[in-house]
């Protein structure tokens, strides 16, 4: 479904052999080899930004994937990433920014983080300026109304307003049909704000994944979701171009939880049941943004 970018690759040619080796010495002698994220390929070792630590970018609030409870960021995402540092031998640091900044890849260009983990579907543009696991959940978009709502569909919002969350593919799916259906957007910069949106009648709907929408309406009664739309999407975990070597170890771990069991058994304590299809990105239950 993602595109991959090609990776560069460079050559070093040693036109003087023994001038070369005795730069080499030199090096060793005095500083650890430091491999970037461009050069680093499956099968090298995972190079970390702090010595045991793996550094996490996240987008708060997205329940039940990743948000704030007790004081602590716990959720769906935070518990598969706990795996993967558990298999490096580290522990997880998560980083509250915004998702902009996460999916245009610029979390990765400042070094604020090892990956992203913030229920980031995976597209070709995404995919330009970062490298994606494989897919571990799948993803739809949802219309979130009112309880008392006769919204059913994007054709019900003709001269109305649809609230959005910046920068998802919510948003993207909404202004590509905006025309069509005859509503305008409103900009949201997180779940929650776009949620009381709709609430309190700014926003007449709101766009979003269908499985944070309907985890939000158990707790919110006042609000429901109408409609759902197949875009067949899927998430994945984010590393920066070129980082085989953390992509290749989620993926593993990824595969091993499948094995194991412990996939299950975080998709039910999140979702309050096993998923129907713990492939991931192969029938599990649906989201994206």
């Amino acid at each position: 479904m993602a595109r991959r970018t090609p990776q560069r690759r460079y050559k070093l040619r040693a036109f003087t052999l023994l001038p070369a080796l005795a730069l080499a010495a030199t090096a060793a002698g005095c500083a650890e080899e430091v491999k970037t994220a461009g050069n680093t390929q499956a099968g090298d070792k995972v190079e970390l930004m702090n010595e045991g630590q793996l550094t996490v970018c996240t987008h708060l609030p997205y329940e039940p994937f990743q948000f704030k409870q007790g004081g602590k960021i716990v959720g769906f995402d935070v518990d598969l990433i706990d795996l993967v540092a558990k298999d490096l031998g580290v522990k997880q640091q998560l980083v509250d920014t915004s998702f902009e900044g996460i999916e245009t890849g610029q979390a990765f260009e400042t070094g604020k983080c090892d990956l992203a983990a913030a229920a980031i579907t995976i597209t070709p543009e995404r995919d330009r300026v970062m490298d994606f696991s494989k897919g571990y959940f799948d993803a739809d978009q949802a219309l979130l109304v009112p309880s008392d709502s006769k919204v059913g569909s994007l054709d019900d919002l003709d001269g109305k307003v649809l609230g959005v969350q910046q920068g998802t593919t919510g948003e993207e799916y909404a202004t590509k049909h905006a025309e069509e259906h005859g509503y305008e957007t409103r900009q949201y910069e997180d779940l929650e704000l776009l949620q009381q949106g709709v609430q309190n009648g700014a926003v007449q709907a709101g766009i979003n994944d269908n499985s944070v929408l309907m985890y939000a309406t158990k707790s919110k009664k006042d609000l429901q979701v109408s409609a759902e739309f197949d875009t067949g999407e899927q998430y994945g975990f984010a590393v920066a171009d070129g980082n085989g070597a953390l992509k290749a170890k989620i993926d593993e771990v990824i595969d091993a939880s499948k094995q194991d069991g412990s996939y299950d058994e975080i998709y039910k304590k999140w979702f309050g049941e096993a998923p129907s299809d713990s492939g991931g990105g192969e029938g599990a239950d649906d989201s994206s943004r």
